[in-house]
C-alpha cells in the first residue's frame, strides 16, 4: 500500500492564504521586536551626553532624547499620578512644571512616592522654591491607561497637589491654568530634587515580540504539515 498526494482546493486555498499571512505576521512581529531592542538598549545608557534644549526645539525632538533644560519650578501646583506601581508596591508620580527661561512650562516627572495607606492623606511633595535649575534627563510622554476606565482627570477645583490618573495633556493644562508643552521630562536619577527614580522602557520586552514571531512561524509550519497530512490517500 502506497500514499498519494490528492491536494483537494478548499485545502489549497485556505493554506496559500494561511502560511504567507502567518509568515509575514512572523517577520512583522521580529522586526517589531528589532525595534524595541534597539529602543530599549538606548533608553538604558547613561553614557549619552544630553543636548541642550530649549522650549522651541523641545517638542521637535525624538521620544527618549536625553537633554539638558533650564528654568525656575512652580512648586505652588503639582500633580500626582495615580495608580503607578513599584515592584509591586502602590504610589504615585511626581509632576511639577517647570517655566523655562526661554518661555514656557514643561511637565517635570521628579519620580516616584510609595502609597501613604490612606486614600484620603497624599504623600508631602512640597517644594521650597529653589531658583535657577539646570536639569537633565529623558523626553518622554504621559502614561497611557491599559483600559479607558482607568482615567480620572484632575478635579478643576480643590487644593494642591491635585490627584490624576493617565491624564491627557489638555486636562492637566486646563487644571495648572496655562498651556503645557507635549513632551514630560524624566529626570536623571541625580538631577534636581525629587523622588525615586527607576526608569523602565515602556511597553512590552523585546523578548515578547520574539517569541510572537516564532509563534507565527509555528502556525506557518504546522498549517503546512495539515495540508500535506489532509491530502496524503492510501492506495493499493
Amino acid at each position: 500500500m502506497a500514499l498519494r498526494f490528492a491536494p483537494r482546493w478548499p485545502y489549497t486555498v485556505a493554506v496559500l492564504l494561511a502560511v504567507p499571512l502567518f509568515v509575514s505576521l512572523g517577520f512583522w512581529q521580529w522586526h517589531r521586536g528589532e525595534y524595541r531592542s534597539a529602543q530599549w538598549e538606548g533608553f538604558a545608557r547613561t553614557d549619552v551626553p544630553p543636548v541642550e534644549a530649549s522650549a522651541g526645539s523641545l517638542e521637535r525632538l525624538p521620544r527618549f532624547t536625553r537633554v539638558r533644560i533650564s528654568g525656575e519650578f512652580e512648586p505652588q501646583k503639582q500633580f500626582l499620578l495615580d495608580n503607578i506601581s513599584h515592584e509591586g508596591a502602590p504610589g504615585y508620580e511626581v509632576l511639577t512644571v517647570l517655566r523655562l527661561v526661554d518661555g514656557g512650562h514643561l511637565l517635570i516627572n521628579r519620580g516616584w512616592v510609595p502609597f501613604s495607606g490612606y486614600r484620603d492623606r497624599l504623600p508631602d511633595i512640597s517644594l521650597e522654591a529653589t531658583g535657577g535649575q539646570q536639569l537633565t534627563g529623558r523626553l518622554s510622554t504621559l502614561p497611557v491607561a491599559g483600559m479607558p476606565a482607568g482615567r480620572l482627570p484632575p478635579p478643576e477645583e480643590g487644593p494642591w497637589p491635585r490627584l490624576t490618573s493617565f491624564p491627557t495633556n489638555e486636562e492637566l493644562q486646563h487644571a495648572w491654568g496655562a498651556p503645557l508643552l507635549a513632551p514630560v521630562l524624566l529626570l536623571d536619577a541625580g538631577s534636581g530634587p525629587g523622588y525615586l527614580r527607576d526608569w523602565k522602557p515602556p511597553g512590552i520586552s523585546p523578548e515578547r515580540n520574539f517569541s510572537y514571531a516564532v509563534q507565527w512561524w509555528s502556525f506557518a509550519l504546522l498549517a503546512a504539515a495539515m495540508y500535506l497530512g489532509f491530502n496524503l490517500k492510501r492506495v493499493k
